[in-house]
């Protein structure tokens, strides 16, 4: 059984940052990908559905798993030149933050908003991660996935895999793709993204005058430090909610009633809506309920105090999203996978 390991129900408490003491019939750790057809051909794994586990970082787990949960773990990082470009293909099991951190360190730009996120390279294109005005599709060339319909490896081009506002091809299937590397293409120079959620500000604090990427890298840090509140301390998926996307007019409406909404231009006469001012507004953050609640530190983040159960935080999140929809008539979508 090279490649991978096998562990019968498995407690998946330390697998995912909301810290949802459930349990999989099956979990698969996988080193070698090449082996995947061989474990998914197994008898135990056919069986039931079958789930793809980064660092469960994005993730609700409402109960346990009566299915295979399989883990990528492979690992690696290579650097190649293709035309004119270079290319950096890095396997999905790599951690996300050190592979940032890894491309600031050899000279590359681009990633530098999307440092501190938590989670695998695989996990980046499936929710096409985003944070302070950049998204990660900007900078994917391909991704690699073993495409259970089709029961072989394919590699999906940008337009393939059909990116927008956290959501991708891998997340509209859901079961269908195992993402096992992703490339990047990313360059020596290109122009910061300064103007969005405080980093400029942040920068004038650090005393910075002539912004490299470096300095942009720390003040995210600085931002996300401050804001967000540390998985390891109190258990969090992050941003549970997605900032809603609604008709430019139904935007100018809200705004027209509500002046303090942050409203940002987004694409076909749509406007995107912050999410944590609606919550914030309806009165929800800080509120908890027995140990599920949302975080007095930022209204976006759904938080475990300690041991709140999956349901108890999906009927938390579910009240948090009727609230909203009553005070102000937009629909709140969760960003995590909830399963």
């Amino acid at each position: 059984m090279g490649g991978f390991s096998l562990t019968s129900d498995a407690p998946l408490g330390a697998r995912n940052t909301l810290r949802v003491n459930a349990k999989a019939a099956l979990l698969a750790e996988v080193h070698d990908v090449t082996k995947l057809a061989e474990l998914l051909a197994y008898p135990a794994v056919k069986r039931g559905p079958v789930w793809v586990l980064g660092e469960g970082s994005n993730l609700l787990i409402k109960g346990d798993i009566d299915g295979t949960v399989i883990a990528i773990a492979n690992r690696g990082v290579e650097t190649f030149q293709r035309d004119d470009r270079v290319l950096i293909r890095v396997a999905a099991g790599e951690h996300w933050d050190d592979f940032v951190r890894w491309s600031l360190g050899q000279g590359y730009a681009g990633l530098e908003n999307l440092i501190l996120i938590p989670g695998t390279v695989g996990a980046s294109p499936i929710q096409n991660i985003g944070a302070y005005g950049v998204d990660v599709a900007e900078f994917i060339d391909t991704v690699e996935a073993w495409d259970t319909h089709a029961n072989a490896f394919v590699v999906l081009d940008k337009a393939a895999c059909a990116f927008s506002y956290r959501d991708s091809t891998f997340k509209q299937q859901p079961g269908r793709w195992i993402v096992v590397a992703v490339t990047f293409a990313l360059p020596r120079e290109r122009p910061l993204s300064l103007d969005y959620a405080g980093i400029g500000d942040e920068l004038a604090r650090m005393g910075v005058v002539r912004a490299t990427p470096y300095h942009v890298a720390e003040a995210v840090v600085r931002l996300r430090s401050r804001k967000l509140p540390d998985p390891a301390v109190i258990g969090n998926a992050g941003s549970f909610f997605k900032n809603p996307i609604v008709p430019a007019a139904q935007a100018e409406s809200l705004t027209l009633a509500h002046p303090g909404l942050p409203v940002w231009p987004h694409d076909g006469g749509t406007a995107k809506i912050s999410a944590a001012w609606l919550i914030e507004q309806a009165g929800f953050k800080g509120e908890r309920e027995g140990d599920a609640g949302m975080s007095n530190r930022h209204a976006l983040v759904l938080v475990n105090h300690g041991k709140a159960t999956g349901p108890e935080l999906w009927a938390f999140a579910q009240k948090v999203m009727a609230g909203v929809k009553a005070r102000f008539g937009v629909p709140l979508e969760p960003e995590p996978l909830v399963i």
